[in-house]
């Protein structure tokens, strides 16, 4: 026992008063420890990119608003239109393949009749149909979210039921909570 410890004593002595040993074994971890860390990094970096890529269902960027003509005309994937002219400024949606979606609109307004450029006090929600699973209705909570007076919404939510991992002929209606009518539809990208 004696032994082990006057072995390790020399050790520490010899490793603290020799300023060389200590220099080289730093410059030894350095010189591991850098490349192992950018590496860790890096592996980091690229799984997460491929992670958020590999989730993307769909997206759409920018938007048209209603114009009804009392038609079935202007009914989609089942989804009466608005009984008046609805307008909107720019839609951005992502819908990933479990669901979730971030949606932003602005200047969802009324393009027609008395309350022309005013919201009607409406609440929204979104609704994606893929052609792929017979147009299912996937949407957000139909509760909605309040417009804005200028006609701004954002729709941070999950859909139900879950889309498939593949939507194809993607269709994605901004729709009244009240009356369940569409207002807008976002253009896939």
């Amino acid at each position: 026992m004696n032994t082990m410890k006057k072995l390790s004593a020399s050790l520490i002595t010899t490793s603290i008063s020799n300023p060389k040993a200590r220099k080289r074994a730093r410059n030894r971890r350095s010189f591991l420890g850098a490349p192992l860390a950018i590496g860790s990094v890096v592996f980091v970096m690229v799984a997460i990119a491929q992670s958020a890529l590999a989730q993307n269902l769909v997206r759409f960027s920018g938007g048209v608003g209603v114009i009804p003509t009392g038609s079935a005309n202007t009914t989609v994937r089942g989804v009466v239109a608005a009984g008046q002219i609805w307008t909107i400024g720019d839609l951005a949606a992502d819908v990933k393949q479990d669901g979730s979606i971030r949606l932003d609109g602005q200047g969802l307004l009324l393009a027609s009749g008395n309350n022309v450029g005013g919201n009607a006090n409406q609440s929204v929600f979104a609704t994606l149909f893929c052609a792929n699973d017979g147009n299912i209705a996937h949407s957000s909570n139909s509760a909605g979210v309040p417009l804005e007076v200028d006609g701004d919404f954002r729709i941070d939510d999950t859909l139900s039921p879950a889309p498939p991992n593949q939507c194809t002929s993607p269709v994605l209606l901004i729709r009244s909570a009240g009356s369940g009518s569409w207002f807008a539809a976002g253009i896939p990208r």
